[in-house]
């Protein structure tokens, strides 16, 4: 029992790394039967034979999580068993994910990078991971380097993550500083937490509302822990609550995510061009008779972190819709052009 609390506890950050690296590891890809039951943050929930249908989900929301972070994840059909999803393998095709070939280094860099490398491979490649190594050798499934079960301890959670999950196993009420956007100041808020979850990439809580400074009691709140700018406190302890309240908070940010849809043009051959346009559930709507752009239609959960996103790639990106997310995007591009004469 203990061992499998343990094993349920892989950061997600090592799951989704470790991801990458098997799907790199094998030109013919992976089925996702032999991805659940050998990589590193699947194996250790996967039941041979059982009801494996949560971390299936798991692995769906992970395939859109690193194809946000601009990887380049493929599926391949089966040859003569076309459209059947048991058999359809992934993979990532290292042409694509590769440096580009303009891009090098001294001997000096290389050096350090090697010896680092040298580090990383015999620090986290644990017997853990050599364990599941072998089991995709045994299934015939041949890796090309030995990187299936890379862990390496990254930790790229916010500063609120860890007292936030202490509070939330012991069902105590929390209190922090928020500072929401477009705001000069943080405000103090104080909920009964429900549910830590990852969302493309960033952590949230979700919580319900005490009542506290003009909250309304009750009510059903998620905060982005990006924002959260000052300590977590906990004070009383809280009913626990029923039911999965993660997939609920899931669920529920899969709802704002279908409602906000964003209109952009994008410059072809740029790197926005091939970002934005692999996204999850992005449409392409139009190119222009040149042929130099196209016009995406995209989904987003919120304005700021889009339009701090769509900002970053500067001209290649124009923003058609909504105007609230354009108008974000010309303040955040003036006020770079103010900050650096």
């Amino acid at each position: 029992m203990a061992a499998s609390s343990a094993a349920s506890r892989v950061p997600v950050e090592e799951r989704l790394f470790s991801l990458v690296l098997a799907l790199l590891a094998t030109e013919a890809g992976l089925t996702k039967n032999e991805i659940l039951s050998t990589v590193q943050g699947y194996r250790q929930r996967y039941k041979s034979g059982g009801d494996n249908a949560n971390l299936e989900r798991q692995f769906e929301r992970d395939k859109d999580d690193i194809r946000e972070l601009g990887v380049p994840l493929e599926t391949v059909d089966s040859p003569g068993d076309a459209g059947n999803n048991q058999t359809l393998r992934y993979r990532i095709p290292r042409g694509a994910y590769e440096l580009p070939r303009d891009i090098s280094f001294s001997s000096d860099e290389t050096t350090l990078l090697n010896l680092a490398a040298m580090v990383w491979r015999e620090g986290s490649l644990s017997g853990e991971s050599r364990r599941a190594l072998l089991k995709l050798r045994s299934l015939g499934v041949s890796a090309d380097e030995p990187v299936i079960g890379y862990a390496p301890r990254v930790r790229l959670r916010d500063a609120a993550f860890e007292p936030l999950s202490a509070a939330l196993e012991r069902h105590l009420i929390v209190r922090f500083p928020y500072l929401k956007p477009g705001e000069g100041s943080s405000r103090e808020r104080e909920v009964i937490p429900l549910a830590l979850v990852q969302y493309q990439g960033r952590w949230h809580l979700s919580g319900e509302e005490t009542g506290f400074a003009g909250q309304t009691a009750g009510a059903h709140k998620m905060f982005l822990l990006r924002r959260i700018v000052g300590a977590v406190t906990a004070g009383a302890v809280a009913p626990a609550p029923d039911g999965d309240q993660a997939a609920l908070a899931l669920a529920g940010l899969d709802e704002i995510w279908e409602r906000g849809i964003a209109e952009i043009e994008v410059l072809c051959d740029t790197d926005a061009a091939t970002r934005l346009a692999n996204r999850r559930g992005t449409e392409e709507i139009s190119v222009s008779p040149d042929g130099s752009s196209r016009r995406l239609r995209l989904h987003y959960v919120d304005d700021a972190i889009l339009a701090d996103e769509l900002a970053g790639f500067g001209p290649e990106v124009l923003v058609i819709s909504p105007p609230e997310v354009r108008d974000a995007v010309i303040e955040r591009l003036e006020r770079t052009e103010h900050d650096h004469g």
